[in-house]
């Protein structure tokens, strides 16, 4: 049963699971393309993106870059939809939050914490030319800008946040797709971001942190897209590599 609180991406994932249970799609079937289910239902792509994960966290598809999605196992009758807090969600909320944290902390931040933003920024920047590196100091930077609000409740919903982002399932997912598409936290909007809490500038530093924040949502929003393009490449790259051995 719908209710007024749920979002699209739930509707149509509980719309997806009914037709799993009622035989539509059998184990192994693919998954009709995102444009096609967005057409279908008429919803956006990035719901349609959001409505599959939610099938992938409950194991009911298996998502295959670069393919689609297959049919890993058909819904029982203990399969009943959970959903928690997606990335998109998890993102604008940060956006929300952190916009104005970023504002408040231009007003209060010292010499200091300045100086440890900056090490924050060169952290970044190092854990991005590691392979299989974390993203630990994209969240201490962000942290450390909540501490510089000097206002518990703000910090402490910042950090609850970034703890969301890693224990909710579709959330975690969603994140671990951008990592494997090699998107990567980036060093110039960081330091944009730095730049304006320099300046104790608040209304730059809001501006800085939302833009910082909407690029990020548009990261998860095309992490598997470039990452099939990606691979769509490399093989293609390939076949012309041993075509043009053949010849030779």
């Amino acid at each position: 049963m719908m209710t007024a609180q749920d979002r699209l991406y739930q509707e149509l994932a509980r719309k997806l699971i009914e037709e799993l249970a009622a035989g539509k799609y059998a184990v192994g079937d693919r998954l009709p393309a995102e444009r096609e289910l967005s057409a279908e239902y008429d919803v956006s792509r990035p719901t349609v993106r959001e409505a599959i994960i939610a099938l992938e966290v409950q194991g009911l598809v298996e998502v295959r870059v670069g393919s689609g999605a297959y049919v890993k196992r058909l819904p029982g009758k203990e399969d009943i939809p959970g959903f928690n807090v997606t990335a998109f969600e998890l993102t604008e909320a940060r956006l929300l939050f952190e916009s104005e944290a970023a504002a408040l902390a231009a007003t209060q931040i010292t010499d200091e914490e300045i100086a440890e933003l900056e090490r924050r920024v060169e952290d970044i920047a190092l854990e991005n030319q590691t392979d299989g590196g974390t993203e630990e100091a994209d969240r201490e930077f962000h942290l450390a800008i909540a501490r510089a609000t000097r206002n518990n409740a703000v910090y402490q919903t910042i950090e609850d946040l970034w703890h969301l982002r890693r224990t909710s399932p579709e959330s975690a997912l969603l994140h671990a797709k951008a990592r494997f598409a090699n998107i990567k936290p980036v060093v110039d909007e960081h330091s944009a971001i730095l730049e304006a809490l320099r300046n104790r500038d608040p209304k730059a530093a809001r501006a800085a942190m939302r833009g910082h924040l909407s690029s990020v949502l548009d990261s998860l929003l095309f992490a598997t897209e470039e990452k099939a393009i990606e691979e769509a490449r490399r093989a293609a790259a390939a076949k012309r590599e041993r075509y043009s051995r053949t010849a030779g």
